[in-house]
């Protein structure tokens, strides 16, 4: 393939031709697979393309152009060497029929035809662009169908005569233009089929009109001449070229170029793509990238400002410099590319798109006129968990638990939950006494302990007492109220309460958590009660059988340092992929009472480590587990660390972090709000709480943002200000804020009496109140009893519509809306319920 310097797509869609030695026609296809004849080659990741046939019969070839009217096959001009120019097919086609292959059009005098051109629209109009020769023009058009009238008699007077074969007779072109002058570039304009516009002379582009041959309709002076071409999607703006310059020119105004785009390297080519509007590629010599510009034209005040030229490359994957490249006249940013070597790549530029985030849908640019869009509803991201979540009234119930339950699919969230509902509890039992802090922390619990002044009691528990008289170990634990406290913050059992650990352990085997049943059994020193746990684990657990084995290998049991159980174990633990299982076996092989096997096992949850460590730790080890586990949870954002830290400076920085790293503003919010009173006015807070309020109200999801409110409302010591009012017409002051005034300083006198307060005229400027539309009284509602423990009946309420501003008593306009949609008020035409929201949704 060597030698194919040119390219070009031809109208017939998927075929193309390449020309330089000899002239080739292509077709693409889908790549099936990656075994290929010799006649296809790979064009793309999906396509390849075959060789359908070769034309050598031109010698020469200096510009090509396809007729853009082709259905089956191709006819292509061929500008020659010689300044002829040549029309050809690739063997018996359509054209035959008018007699167009094998014709060729010829100039006066021999010189080079440097460009040949097809009109866009006139397809039967054929432009070539030659060089100088003394007197002659140097832009020939020819009207191609006037082959067939060659043969009419009539007709002689359109024929010319060459002068380099006197004897044979051509047909006339029908307009020409640039005597004595040469020309090196041509294009069409695309809206309208009399004007094109030609790089001349070196120094000139000028523009022509076929309808008035003798004058020139515009020029201008410049060195760009070489690569001119209108952008076919608006002809107010053409390009050309010179050395390593672009020049983008407006019609309009043609005596300056728009903008001047500068280049590295020697232009060889430039294109509009002709399926985006003002985008323009470049080629670059000795380049295997193309050069894109999008070109985007502003008008301010009716004054069109220097375009905005966006540039970017892209590489069509050709690992040689590309000599041609050819824009798909149809497909949206495809192009081909032709190398030195003869590689051709069929490559699309993926487009700038244009994304735009609503509250429901992510929406982008897909081309020119397609729009795609992912709806939240088929994409289960936080914003969908969060808003389904809200529906469920999530955060807003009561009781800690029932929120819990909301997000059991969330581990992580459903213990924080199930976290604020136990401390919640012990504190209001008097279990945990805090009563600046309901919802206290391990680290927390455990501050008052002290190594010296209020240390723990060591109790050493040896084997044998335990139901293994063959160990001749022990065990140290550590008894201190404080633990115990710890200990319930992570449900786990006391020493003294044994049947609390046999529920304990018959609610993990229920919930199908055998090994961690096992390992709980094994750390409260309960190892016959692990092997009966393990023993019944059924066959279709995570593990079946293979927990027998496991039981059957803790039976063996031993604690001399040198037993062949211990050191077989030692062994095996690599191998085990349970973290309970590992940890379990960790902890019964640990060396001088070692356990850091066992709390640095990330697989054990966070609760069961704490435990743990709360019964085997020393004091200053616990002391400084603690501190070490909230830094190292608050550093991750897991919500488990919130057993530790509490709501404590840490459990902020903790939720910050899962804010981070998960985008759940809800239950960051949520949790801050029912969980760290103390902090509500704080900056960190307050804006968390700026954005849920904010999600809900795009989500317009106001029932939900009013019942966060009130409940946000009910754990601030300040009342919100009174937001909706009853105010006066004429002066505007508030009445509802007068008649609480007034009955909050009235004397509480004849409290069962049912004297009510009547007002049927502004307090402040005594005009009256509106009048109600159905019984014409004044609005002289009643405010409730005096004690106000009473409100007042919502059928005196004041009510207007929102459109007409009438109105009247909400009983009276409820009974007249039963029967009308029009408003009662004579010669109001306002259909107020038919307009009613709450109407239109139901």
């Amino acid at each position: 393939m060597s030698g194919k310097l040119e390219i070009q797509w031809s109208p017939i869609h998927n075929k193309f031709i390449t020309w330089g030695a000899e002239i080739c026609l292509y077709q693409i296809q889908a790549l099936k697979n990656d075994t290929l004849p010799s006649t296809v080659f790979k064009v793309s990741d999906t396509t390849c393309a075959q060789v359908l046939t070769t034309n050598t019969n031109h010698h020469y070839v200096r510009s090509i152009d396809i007729y853009p009217k082709c259905e089956n096959d191709l006819l292509l001009a061929i500008g020659l060497g010689n300044g002829r120019v040549a029309l050809t097919s690739f063997g018996p086609s359509e054209h035959d029929a008018y007699g167009f292959p094998g014709k060729e059009l010829v100039p006066r005098h021999s010189r080079h035809c440097n460009t040949v051109l097809f009109n866009p629209i006139e397809h039967n109009l054929i432009a070539a662009g030659l060089d100088k020769y003394r007197s002659d023009s140097s832009i020939l058009i020819w009207d191609i169908h006037k082959f067939n009238s060659n043969n009419d008699s009539s007709n002689s007077g359109r024929m010319a005569v060459n002068t380099m074969a006197p004897a044979v007779e051509l047909v006339k072109p029908v307009a020409e233009f640039g005597t004595s002058e040469v020309t090196y570039s041509l294009a069409w304009f695309h809206g309208t089929s009399k004007i094109l516009a030609s790089g001349m002379n070196g120094k000139n582009i000028k523009i022509f009109d076929m309808r008035d041959p003798n004058k020139m309709v515009n020029s201008t002076v410049t060195k760009g001449v070489f690569g001119v071409c209108t952008n076919p999607n608006d002809d107010m703006h053409l390009a050309s070229y010179y050395e390593n310059q672009i020049c983008l020119w407006d019609v309009r105004n043609f005596e300056k170029t728009v903008v001047s785009i500068p280049q590295s390297k020697s232009i060889i080519k430039i294109g509009w793509c002709p399926t985006k509007y003002s985008s323009l590629a470049s080629l670059q010599r000795d380049s295997s990238v193309i050069n894109l510009y999008d070109i985007k034209h502003s008008v301010v005040s009716n004054e069109e400002l220097e375009p905005n030229v966006m540039e970017r490359i892209v590489s069509p994957g050709s690992p040689h410099n590309i000599t041609s490249f050819s824009w798909h006249a149809t497909d949206e940013n495809r192009l081909l590319t032709i190398a030195l070597s003869g590689t051709i790549k069929d490559y699309t530029v993926f487009d700038r798109i244009t994304v735009n985030w609503s509250t429901n849908n992510i929406v982008w640019s897909h081309g020119r006129k397609i729009l795609r869009n992912i709806n939240d509803t088929f994409v289960e991201d936080i914003s969908h968990n969060i808003k389904e979540r809200a529906k469920a009234r999530y955060g807003i119930q009561e009781d800690f638990s029932k929120n819990a339950e909301l997000v059991k699919d969330d581990l992580s969230l459903a213990n924080v939950w199930n976290w604020l509902h136990l401390t919640k509890q012990l504190v209001e039992s008097g279990i945990i006494k805090d009563p600046e802090d309901k919802h206290p922390g391990v680290l927390s619990v455990i501050s008052n302990i002290d190594p010296v002044q209020n240390k723990s009691d060591v109790v050493t528990i040896f084997w044998r007492d335990v139901g293994y008289p063959n160990c001749q170990g022990s065990v140290i634990m550590y008894r201190h109220e404080d633990r115990d406290k710890a200990l319930r913050l992570c449900s786990w059992p006391l020493e003294k309460d044994s049947q609390y650990l046999m529920d304990f352990i018959e609610h993990l085997e229920n919930s199908q958590a055998y090994t961690r049943a096992a390992a709980i059994a094994v750390f409260n020193l309960k190892i016959q009660l692990a092997i009966e746990v393990l023993r019944g684990a059924p066959s279709n657990a995570n593990y079946g059988s293979n927990l027998n084995v496991v039981a059957m290998a803790l039976s063996g049991f031993s604690d001399e340092p040198n037993s062949l159980w211990r050191q077989n174990c030692l062994n095996c633990l690599s191998r085990l992929s349970d973290p309970y299982l590992k940890a379990m076996f960790s902890f019964l092989t640990a060396p001088d009472y070692n356990y850091d096997e066992v709390l640095n096992e990330k697989g054990i949850a966070v609760d069961d480590r704490v435990a743990l460590s709360c019964l085997y730790l020393p004091d200053e080890k616990l002391l400084e587990y603690m501190r070490k586990l909230s830094e190292e949870l608050c550093n991750e954002g897991n919500l488990d660390g919130l057993l530790v830290t509490g709501n404590s400076s840490t459990g902020l920085k903790l939720l910050q972090k899962y804010l981070d790293n998960v985008g759940d503003i809800q239950s960051t919010t949520l949790i801050a709000t029912r969980a760290f009173h103390d902090d509500l006015g704080s900056e960190v807070v307050t804006n968390w709480i700026d954005n849920y309020r904010n999600v809900l109200n795009s989500w317009k999801m106001f029932h939900e943002r009013a019942d966060f409110d009130i409940m946000l409302a009910s754990y601030k010591s300040e009342k919100p200000p009174q937001q909706v009012y009853v105010s006066c017409n004429f002066c505007g002051k508030s009445i509802s804020a007068y008649l609480s005034s007034h009955d909050r300083n009235r004397p509480q006198l004849h409290k069962s009496s049912a004297i009510k307060s009547k007002l049927s005229s502004c307090p402040n400027c005594r005009k009256p109140l509106p009048r109600c539309a159905i019984c014409l009284q004044y609005m002289g509602t009643t405010t409730g009893d005096c004690s106000g423990t009473k409100n007042t009946p919502f059928e005196l309420w004041f009510t207007w519509c929102q459109t007409c501003r009438h109105g009247g008593h909400a009983g009276h306009l409820c009974e007249w809306f039963d029967e009308h949609q029009e408003c009662p008020v004579s010669g109001c035409s306002c259909r107020c319920f038919a307009i009613d929201a709450m109407i239109a949704q139901s």
